[in-house]
């Protein structure tokens, strides 16, 4: 401990130094953000207990199921989604665009005959860079045991009715302001079925163009006792992968080389996520899981992140399998399935204030750093450079933060503002020792994750 301690110490000491040489900037901007801490307490439970309720009351949102009902099916869920939406854009004098994205499924192992998986977009236009996106998505769908089973009743009230409740709940928390990127509140079909929606909605942003810098799915975020016999209502677990999963085999002989195996932008948005909560939420504390998902399970980000789209999974710490995929009945004095008996609201609102938090610092926010690169072998000093971006795009740009840590450290551990310039010396610290990255600074205090260098990191 001692050593590691006298490490950090003197690693510091020599970086205040050489930021001292190069002409340390006069001012910086504020270490927080005031408007994020009336975020974190601004979601509703009620509100949210009231939306999950409502979903469940359609009886079944299987994929497959009825369409031309108003009262039961996916078709009524997705219709009651879309005019909710309607109801937030109209409360902020039409601030959001809502739409259906949708396509034709058919073929499939548990989609065998044509059936159109429809997801609700609902998205906020940034103000200066309207084409930064970072999305926030639930399921809309559910299922019990046999995935065909498309006529039973099936309430998915946690999986994933508490995902879907905490996006529209958002959409009202942060539609009251307004933000230099653009935010999609989204409600993802066929997630049960294959992971069809977030493929479809994935492809379609794609195809126009979007720059989703961020996917933040929920799926499961209301129930605080698990299997394990623990019930607890302040861990949030968020999931991530280490390694981009689109890297080229030319990128992954650089990353053998450059570092970057746990600093994909997926997991240094799992890090934003954390300081995030640590920073501006009380009593939450996020356990990052360094995987994709769980063990050999899948969930709506896989698909964003299999396209080159940041994407991590938010969700409760202690599943209950009883209450997953279930039919309901009673079985040897056990009660099984997804009702609203397993619902925790407060917990759910906690879960939803770090979603829309950690939305709204990132659009908030000024571009990301963009083409960051680092060098320095065989050479004292370290250096990191990345382009400074355009003037509209950038009218809320101060400057720039840069980061290290050493290459064992789960976290970024330190950092220092260095005002609006495009390169950064780490002077007399040796490249091969640490890991470097660097963040966006907004005016205001809002602050983009931290970009780790070269393709490997690149958002």
């Amino acid at each position: 401990m001692k050593t590691y301690l006298g490490i950090t110490t003197f690693t510091f000491s020599i970086f205040i130094n050489s930021a001292a040489l190069a002409g340390a900037p006069k001012t910086a901007p504020p270490s927080e953000v005031m408007a994020l801490y009336d975020i974190a307490t601004a979601p509703s439970a009620k509100r949210i207990q009231a939306d999950i309720q409502t979903l469940v009351d359609f009886g079944t949102r299987h994929t497959l199921s009825e369409t031309k009902s108003d009262t039961r099916g996916i078709g009524a869920a997705r219709r009651w989604i879309f005019a909710e939406f309607e109801k937030i854009s109209k409360d902020c004098g039409n601030c959001l665009e809502v739409i259906y994205v949708s396509e034709t499924i058919s073929g499939e192992k548990r989609i065998p005959n044509p059936t159109e998986v429809v997801s609700v977009l609902a998205i906020q236009r940034g103000t200066r860079d309207p084409n930064r996106y970072v999305m926030m998505s639930g399921d809309i769908d559910s299922r019990v045991t046999d995935p065909l089973n498309s006529r039973s009743d099936s309430p998915g009230a946690n999986d994933n009715a508490s995902g879907m409740a905490g996006v529209l709940e958002a959409a009202r928390v942060l539609t009251k302001q307004k933000y230099a990127g653009s935010i999609i509140y989204a409600g993802l079909s066929g997630e049960e079925q294959g992971l069809f929606g977030g493929k479809i909605v994935a492809k379609h942003a794609l195809a126009n163009g979007w720059d989703i810098k961020a996917v933040l799915n929920n799926d499961m975020i209301s129930n605080i006792s698990g299997i394990d016999g623990v019930t607890d209502n302040t861990v949030a677990r968020v999931f991530s992968e280490g390694t981009r999963d689109n890297e080229t085999k030319a990128e992954a002989r650089t990353r053998r080389f450059t570092g970057g195996e746990v600093d994909s932008p997926s997991r240094n948005l799992a890090r934003y996520v954390k300081t995030m909560a640590d920073q501006y939420i009380t009593n939450l504390d996020v356990m990052m899981i360094y995987r994709l998902d769980r063990f050999a399970r899948g969930g709506h980000h896989r698909p964003f992140n299999e396209v080159g789209i940041p994407a991590i999974r938010i969700m409760e710490t202690h599943e209950h399998y009883d209450r997953q995929h279930q039919d309901l009945r009673t079985e040897n004095g056990v009660t099984y399935g997804d009702t609203m008996s397993g619902v925790n609201a407060k917990y759910a609102a906690k879960l939803t204030a770090l979603n829309a938090l950690t939305m709204a610092g990132i659009a908030g926010a000024p571009p990301f750093p963009s083409n960051v690169e680092a060098s320095g072998a065989v050479k004292a000093s370290a250096v990191l450079k990345w382009d400074i971006p355009k003037k509209r795009a950038g009218a809320n740009l101060m400057g720039y933060r840069v980061h290290w840590r050493l290459t064992t450290a789960p976290e970024w551990t330190h950092s220092r503002y260095v005002g609006k310039v495009s390169e950064y010396t780490f002077k007399n610290m040796v490249i091969d020792n640490y890991y470097f990255g660097v963040s966006s600074v907004a005016k205001d205090g809002s602050e983009t994750p931290v970009v780790f260098p070269g393709a490997a990191g690149r958002f």
